[in-house]
């Protein structure tokens, strides 16, 4: 999509949806296809997407990273997405890593950390999901006793996208046994005595990063690697996940778009019964719908980010409205455009399938879309806040 065509952005938003653009067709489009049938994650690709600024798009500049807004990181993973969806979504899972040092670490925490995440240098991991604490965070049962100096890990995290070639690991483990107030947020850093990997899951998608299973067997941390105070854990992993969701619901409506290009450049193009495809009445309604749905997921997206930026009150509420909306609305619109393809849409080298498979998994991560629609069902019987 050209820029000029995305309403409501300033030249330099602009400019910054149309870097990432660019290089998503330039380096992740011409060689998504062999990552994802190698299962090749691209860290040298990743770096020179850091050198762009993309590393730590929202972390402060004096410890090396971008300073932007919401608004314009969403811009840049859905430009990124056009190009690969999973590699555009795990540049945001290493961005809200990065985000969450910034935000909640102290002076020498961020200044030990972040310089090399934001260079990707080191890659970062963000370890929350549980075998049986997913969708139940506050559920999770890893533990981080406190022995003297240092914290003790024990436990597994389950779907832990860069594990095992990540360097930081931001981990929720208990403290105490009260609930979502007993979880505090931990750094650990690779190589750590007792941290070891699972096999590297096979998926529907998202084949260009690894997914893992993350195990801490006596894993002492010491105490300056925690984030904030013990207790906080919970509220940093969900101030977190609000950026999160919206940055995955950005993947979606890139892969999407790309998706409605090729279904548009094919019907263009594909002659059935003496004529093309895009003639069809069947067809010129489907690609109105798909345009349409491309339109207001974008209007949706960028309401969500610019509400975290100017701390909006109803900030959560419409990350989730995001979330579910256009991560729903944009895998419908892949799967569209798979089917105007016809029996080419079901063939790898056309690019659709793979798109198709990357952005199924946006409705489960980042909080299922049944807990999207939890906290947005919660926000319409909570109180008011007058404008």
């Amino acid at each position: 999509m050209p820029t000029e065509q995305i309403y409501g952005l300033t030249p330099e938003q602009s400019d910054l949806f149309q870097l990432a653009r660019e290089f998503g067709n330039e380096q992740l489009a011409p060689f998504a296809l062999e990552w994802d049938l190698k299962k090749e994650f691209p860290v040298d690709v990743l770096r020179r997407a850091a050198e762009l600024g993309m590393g730590g798009m929202y972390v402060g500049e004096d410890v090396g990273g971008s300073g932007l807004s919401r608004l314009e990181a969403a811009l840049i993973v859905e430009g990124l997405a056009y190009g690969c969806p999973s590699i555009a979504s795990y540049i945001s899972i290493h961005n809200m890593v990065a985000g969450m040092i910034d935000r909640y670490g102290n002076d020498e925490q961020r200044n030990r950390w972040l310089p090399d995440l934001c260079s990707m240098a080191q890659l970062g991991s963000y370890c929350l999901t549980e075998a049986e604490a997913g969708s139940d965070a506050a559920a999770l049962r890893t533990r981080a006793d406190r022995d003297s100096d240092t914290y003790v890990l024990n436990g597994a995290k389950q779907f832990i996208s860069g594990s095992g070639s990540s360097g930081i690991y931001v981990v929720m483990a208990r403290t105490s046994a009260d609930g979502a107030r007993g979880i505090s947020a931990f750094v650990v850093e690779d190589g750590t005595p007792g941290l070891s990997f699972g096999a590297d899951e096979v998926k529907m998608g998202w084949n260009a990063q690894p997914t893992r299973e993350v195990r801490f067997d006596d894993v002492r941390v010491p105490t300056d690697h925690r984030l904030d105070t013990e207790g906080m854990g919970f509220p940093i992993a969900m101030s977190g996940l609000d950026g999160g969701r919206v940055n995955i619901a950005a993947s979606s409506l890139g892969g999407a778009q790309a998706a409605y290009d090729k279904a548009l450049g094919y019907v263009e193009q594909r002659t059935a019964f003496g004529q093309k495809v895009a003639e069809f009445q069947a067809t010129q309604f489907r690609i109105a719908d798909m345009a349409t749905e491309l339109e207001a997921s974008r209007l949706l997206l960028h309401r969500a980010a610019r509400a975290l930026d100017d701390g909006d009150p109803r900030a959560t509420e419409l990350c989730a409205m995001a979330k579910r909306h256009i991560t729903d609305t944009c895998f419908d619109i892949a799967n569209n455009a798979l089917q105007l393809h016809g029996g080419y849409g079901y063939l790898h080298e056309y690019g659709i399938e793979k798109i198709v498979r990357d952005l199924r998994v946006h409705q489960i991560l980042e909080g299922t879309n049944e807990i999207m629609r939890v906290i947005i069902s919660r926000a319409q019987h909570a109180p008011k806040v007058a404008s």
